[in-house]
């Protein structure tokens, strides 16, 4: 940082959430917008500590190995919809450049995930079914969402297992009955739906719902540009939001 005001480059600065990010750096003291770009461009990068990436997986991963050989600058990653290869390459590119990946940059959607967590490991899968319903706009392209996977994760720790051993197959057709044990995802599009996310605990005679409703992406924003105030400096590694705000 340059006089103590952090310098931000903004990736992605013409999509909804680059603007959203741009306008919260506008407003924020101690941080300046230093770059702007979109995809297909390769900027010179040496005048920013961060940049906010909310663009797409594989734009994500290409910047975050650029970032990686060049040793600078950290990373604030809110792309979702990794394949392994790509998850793989920001992972690598962790081990040169101090990195912060998040499904969501929510406060309430962290603490909403700390609570899931809790009830899957007091609400054993033989007698509680867990179902996640996330809600988003027409435009999203991934289903589920990132943030209807972190909350996946979430159950499949509570009950000490692997999301991806614990996860429920697509319902359509004739699926038979529901397996116990098994995390169910539903993914719902339409209009302008920032983003809703609920958890359903459901047994035979009572049902536990945990929720969260996004009303402006802003949140997201503010939340991102909280994560560049954090990670400038930190040692090289992947973190997330819940190192962002010392839950871990």
């Amino acid at each position: 940082m340059s006089g103590g005001i952090l310098h931000v480059g903004v990736a992605g600065a013409r999509g909804r959430m680059g603007r959203a990010v741009s306008q919260v750096l506008d407003e924020r003291e101690g941080a300046i917008t230093a770059l702007r770009f979109d995809r297909g461009e390769e900027p010179d990068l040496s005048a920013c500590d961060v940049v906010i990436d909310f663009t797409t997986a594989e734009g994500s991963a290409a910047l975050a190995e650029r970032c990686a050989v060049l040793g600078r600058p950290a990373l604030v990653v809110g792309s979702t919809g990794f394949t392994p290869h790509q998850r793989l390459a920001v992972e690598q590119a962790a081990a040169r450049i101090p990195i912060v990946l998040s499904g969501n940059f929510s406060l309430g959607v962290n603490v909403l995930i700390g609570l899931v967590e809790q009830a899957a490991r007091r609400l054993p899968g033989e007698a509680w079914d867990a179902e996640i319903v996330e809600a988003h706009h027409r435009r999203k392209a991934d289903a589920p969402s990132g943030t209807a996977l972190m909350l996946g994760e979430a159950v499949a720790r509570g009950r000490r297992g692997e999301l991806s051993a614990l996860r429920d197959a697509p319902r359509d057709g004739i699926t038979g009955p529901r397996q116990a044990g098994r995390i169910g995802f539903a993914a719902l599009r339409g209009g302008g739906v920032v983003g809703d996310h609920s958890v359903i605990f459901a047994a035979e005679d009572e049902i536990l719902t945990l929720s969260h409703s996004a009303r402006d992406r802003s949140l997201f924003a503010r939340g991102a540009v909280e994560a560049a105030l954090w990670v400038v400096g930190r040692a090289p590694g992947l973190y997330d939001m819940q190192d962002v705000l010392g839950f871990k």
